[in-house]
């Protein structure tokens, strides 16, 4: 049996996935749309309250703050997801493994790496055009 934060994990991971993929929509985009104008519209019946302007405020400042959170977790899966990927390429194939687990390095130290990588691909173009 998983223990608790497995499970916990895993819900998350799942609501977090469904989330996203429906934030992303165009559906959500014309509601929150729809939303805004509905607030607007009303905003005369109110006589452009501060209660009125908090209700959007409020709303909003909550929607972002979660937003945030879940579109993180997304992000991270998925840059964990393909570093995995790009780890396997470099094993298995013909490139140094020493490329394996760089994104643990500082950014200067990536940028060397990335200037080192740069170079060597322009030696190779030039020896190849000469060839």
């Amino acid at each position: 049996m998983a223990d608790k934060s497995s499970l916990i994990s895993r819900a998350f991971s799942a609501a977090a996935n469904q989330v996203a993929r429906a934030a992303g929509k165009p559906t959500s985009f014309g509601v929150a749309a729809l939303t805004v104008v509905v607030w607007a519209a009303f905003g005369p019946v109110f006589k452009y309250s501060d209660t009125w302007q908090l209700v959007i405020n409020t709303g909003t400042t909550i929607i972002t703050f979660l937003m945030v959170f879940l579109i993180q977790n997304s992000q991270n899966r998925d840059n964990a997801a393909i570093q995995v990927k790009l780890d396997e390429l470099i094993r298995s194939g013909t490139a140094k493994n020493f490329f394996i687990g760089i994104e643990n390095l500082t950014e200067d130290q990536i940028a060397r790496m990335r200037d080192i990588c740069a170079a060597a691909a322009k030696t190779t173009r030039v020896e190849n055009i000469k060839k």
